[in-house]
């Protein structure tokens, strides 16, 4: 037995049963229904020991059924016989028992029990006033206070449990999906990475080794020779980037001994290796291997120098290394213009090329991606920057940036390593969560095709709290018609009954002590009903040896505790008496 009580004792108690949220809904439905409980005890019965003894009960009973859902629907519905005041709280514990108690043949068992005991004991307590009438509306109350309630709340339960399973299962899908998806990235990063170290960086190293080579060739000028050892200066940074691009594409780091470092460089076999600087501060060496290579071009500097995220400064870097190759490949020979502006809130960088000097040739072939500017333009988009690009007046071309001195959060960012840095991302924001929010009417909301799995997942959740609402609409459609039905039936019942056990005031004078028996009973109804019964109670004594016919007036008395009642004492086949009363009720 100690047993027995201790499991539910800790199942009141057990953690996160009783949130704040629960304690006070909880707390005002227990107090709800031990007033109403109370209420209904001191109107149909008074007496102010039961009256507190039913609230409190009803108040207990409230709370521990989420506990105990078995127990308190069979003491609830039990109880709500002799006691009217508990009859409000057989509902909600039925639907509560239906809702909690496992298992199908357990919850029949329980809500079968609980039927046949109500009912029986219904019979029971109003035996000597038994009819079939009366078999019949208190087996149809029953089914409406019990059992619909029941029924509502095991398939509320169900549809509940099987959303959260599919709920559970797709999410596990998505996950794998997601895994799926991730393996088959690195598998392809894997592949490109090792196509782009076979091919390109072989190319590479033979441009490096041969222009090595060609530099300490005796024949070659002064002016060669520079010329030659741009070329190679640029093959060893071509080469530096590669192996970073290369490493972040198999496994989202540098690659093992190549971490682009001047060590890793001279181990790949290139001498004098030195890592060029990718920032503001390396757009000097880019003009500096441009006029080496014969090229005109002017560096200007206005304002005052201030420091850039890390992110910014290299997507400055990157606007003057773009300018200067659009300007090489697509107008050899004309004069280029680099500034770099320093304005109070953000660094313009711009680059300007004039129109191509002389006939190119026209059989050398170019070769372009098409995605130098879109590129470009993403990349200072997640800085909270700009580009803009197009011809000149002059048929030259500008290529310029506005870059902030801190990020579109308002502070600086701070460099972050690894696969992060090669897309100039920082992990506290997402590549997702970097488009800042625009004002209402700029257009629809962007959906990430990258990012399906989020979008399904926030669906999911959006359509639970839809499915919960539109399952219990239907729950409570579905009860409200069972309700309706019943009202029906049983206000068509009542007319019934109240046809059979009520007369009017005139009929009651009109009948004369003295007339045959036979003779009255036709102008009365039968007087066998539900609602003729109680009317012995406080009534005059009825005459020796008569048998007496009660019947309802259809008129109320003057007190509403009172009602009037006629009654119609045969003997020896006549009316020996009618007497007019009044009952309390």
């Amino acid at each position: 037995m100690p047993r027995r009580l201790a499991a539910p004792a800790r199942a009141l108690f057990a953690p996160g049963m009783w949130p704040a949220r629960r304690i006070v809904g909880e707390s005002l439905l227990s107090v709800m229904f031990g007033l109403l409980g109370a209420g209904a005890q001191a109107l149909v019965h008074g007496g102010a020991v039961p009256t507190v003894a039913v609230g409190l009960a009803a108040g207990v009973l409230s709370l521990l059924r989420r506990v105990l859902p078995a127990t308190v629907l069979l003491v609830t519905a039990v109880c709500s016989v002799p006691f009217d005041g508990i009859a409000p709280l057989v509902f909600v514990a039925a639907w509560s028992a239906g809702r909690r108690i496992d298992g199908v043949g357990k919850a029949a068992g329980v809500f079968g029990l609980v039927y046949v005991l109500t009912f029986g004991l219904g019979v029971v307590q109003d035996l000597p006033h038994f009819s079939l009438s009366y078999l019949v509306f208190g087996a149809l109350g029953l089914l409406v206070v019990i059992i619909v309630p029941g029924l509502a709340g095991r398939y509320w339960s169900q549809r509940r449990t099987l959303t959260d399973t599919l709920r559970e299962y797709n999410a596990q899908l998505l996950r794998e999906r997601a895994m799926i998806a991730g393996q088959a990235r690195m598998r392809e990063r894997q592949r490109i990475a090792q196509d782009m170290h076979d091919s390109l960086g072989h190319q590479l190293a033979l441009i490096s080794v041969h222009t090595g080579a060609l530099e300490v060739d005796r024949e070659l000028t002064g002016r060669q020779r520079e010329a030659v050892g741009v070329l190679r200066e640029a093959s060893v940074a071509a080469m530096h980037e590669l192996r970073e691009v290369v490493g972040v594409l198999r496994d989202g780091t540098p690659a093992p001994g190549q971490e682009g470092t001047t060590a890793g460089l001279a181990a790949a076999g290139v001498e004098d290796a030195t890592v060029p600087s990718r920032g503001v501060a390396g757009i000097e060496g880019l003009v500096e291997a441009s006029r080496s290579a014969g090229t005109a071009v002017e560096l200007r500097r206005s304002g005052e120098p201030r420091p850039l995220a890390p992110t910014a400064d290299h997507a400055a870097y990157r606007i003057a290394q773009e300018g200067l190759t659009n300007a090489h490949k697509h107008a050899p020979g004309a004069p280029i213009a680099i500034e770099l502006r320093y304005e109070p809130d953000s660094l313009i960088v711009e680059v300007a090329n004039g129109p191509a000097t002389g006939a190119t040739d026209s059989g050398r072939s170019v070769v372009s991606g098409g995605q130098g500017l879109t590129g470009l333009g993403e990349r200072t988009r997640l800085v909270g920057g700009m580009v803009h690009a197009g011809p000149t007046a002059n048929g030259g071309f500008r290529l310029a940036g506005v870059l902030p001195y801190t990020s579109p959060e308002g502070g600086a960012p701070s460099p972050v390593p690894g696969d992060a840095a090669a897309t100039f991302v920082d992990p506290a924001g997402d590549f997702r969560q970097q488009i800042p929010a625009g004002s209402l009417g700029e257009g629809d909301p962007v959906i990430d095709r990258i990012g399906l799995p989020k979008e399904l997942a926030r669906a999911v959740s959006r359509n639970k709290r839809s499915s919960g609402i539109a399952v219990g609409c239907g729950v409570v459609a579905l009860i409200a018609l069972l309700l309706v039905i019943a009202a029906v039936v049983g206000g068509i019942f009542l007319m019934r009954e109240a046809d059979k056990a009520m007369i009017k005031p005139k009929q009651y004078d009109a009948v004369q002590v003295g007339q045959s028996e036979a003779e009255v009973r036709k102008q009365l109804p039968q007087g066998e009903s539900i609602l003729t019964e109680g009317l012995d109670k406080g009534a005059p004594p009825v005459p020796e040896g008569a048998k007496c016919l009660s019947l309802n007036s259809t008129e109320v008395g003057d007190n509403w505790r009172k009602e009037p009642v006629f009654r119609f004492c045969f003997k020896d086949g006549k009316l020996i008496e009618k007497k007019s009363f009044e009952v309390t009720t």
